[in-house]
């Protein structure tokens, strides 16, 4: 990338929270989807640097980061240009447990901090336009390609691919990055498994007290099915119990489901939260192409329903989404009042795969 942007003054922007009082912010749609209209080769995604890598890249989107920032860049600006208040970084799988399936270990700090820095140039570009309409950079911590709480290996329960420490290490990593990159916040999503999501509150916690600061961390979990839970069985409400002392931002679900189907676990969720509540649902469920059909308009249509039932705080759109969709949800969810936070009481809130509360 060649463009330069002019630095935000100190103190510029209001924070996420304020802005949360007086009306839903919209977050981005899907990376992956928007990346996939580019139909990138493998040529493509190795670009000038990494053209004699030992192994296949393709597929490998958060590369693309170091070999085509441009097109991350552009994919940034367009979900902005569609009414986008918060992007999320291209770091999903940005970790060294990640990168290992393209032996790339070794560039996941570096991927962070390119990708973090690419998004802030785009935030902060749209910002200086419309000083009025602060945009913010969520740097992403996604769930990693392993599991600490299930085996896999359906004739051994005990084993495990991955450690608690494991996790810590790879997820420190990453946040060091992200913040060095310039993330306004920090978004632990697509959480599948309870002990991952803890692993990486742990690392950010850790990180923060080295470095001697605090940013805002959100968290969003993943319903993986009709069954209401996520993949290591708990349901909405037991999650949000296992994980709220991380006091976050805000508290929210995301994939796996369309907005037709995670409307009664964001409630769920809803209900209890102490904090924003966030959603960002898939484009419907994938047909039998792997494709996603649902438009824009009908997506808008449930999340303003969402809306009018006083649920959420923060929404967007996760795969198959699109900056059309987000326009469509921004559009829909204007001038409608945000949800207010449940105020804090005193209970006793305890969590397996069920809630416990006394």
């Amino acid at each position: 990338m060649t463009t330069t942007v002019a630095k935000l003054p100190t103190n510029s922007k209001q924070s996420v929270s304020e802005i949360a009082k007086d009306r839903i912010l919209i977050l981005d749609g899907a990376m992956g989807t928007m990346i996939q209209r580019y139909k990138l080769e493998e040529d493509d995604y190795r670009g000038e640097r990494f053209v004699d890598w030992h192994c296949d890249v393709k597929g490998n989107n958060d590369l693309l980061v170091l070999s085509q920032p441009k097109i991350i860049y552009d994919i940034h600006c367009e979900y902005l240009d569609a009414g986008a208040d918060i992007i999320e970084t291209n770091t999903f799988n940005a970790t060294t447990i990640s990168m290992a399936d393209y032996d790339m270990q070794s560039l996941a700090k570096e991927i962070n901090i390119a990708a973090t820095k690419l998004a802030r140039e785009a935030a902060d570009k749209f910002t200086l336009e419309t000083p009025d309409k602060p945009r913010f950079v969520a740097g992403v911590l996604g769930p990693t390609n392993r599991t600490a709480s299930i085996s896999p290996d359906v004739n051994d329960p005990g084993k495990r691919n991955v450690s608690f420490d494991e996790l810590v290490e790879a997820y420190s990593e990453a946040t060091h990055g992200l913040i060095e990159g310039g993330a306004d916040f920090i978004l632990i999503e697509t959480i599948f498994d309870t002990l991952n999501a803890k692993a990486a509150a742990f690392a950010v916690d850790s990180v923060f007290d080295e470095l001697n600061l605090t940013l805002p961390v959100m968290i969003s979990g993943t319903i993986t099915d009709a069954s209401g839970r996520t993949l290591s069985g708990q349901t909405a409400e037991a999650f949000y119990y296992s994980l709220r002392h991380t006091n976050p931002l805000s508290f929210g679900l995301n994939c796996a489901l369309g907005p037709d189907l995670l409307r009664q676990y964001v409630e769920e969720i809803s209900n209890q939260a102490e904090c924003l509540v966030s959603a960002h649902p898939n484009a419907g469920l994938p047909n039998e192409f792997g494709e996603y059909d649902m438009e824009g308009d009908e997506m808008a249509i449930h999340i303003k329903e969402w809306a009018e039932s006083g649920l959420v705080n923060i929404v967007g759109g996760c795969c198959g989404s699109s900056p059309e969709h987000i326009q469509a949800i921004a559009n829909a969810v204007q001038g409608i009042k945000p949800r207010k936070p449940i105020e804090s009481n005193f209970k006793l809130r305890l969590s397996g795969l069920e809630p416990f509360v006394h």
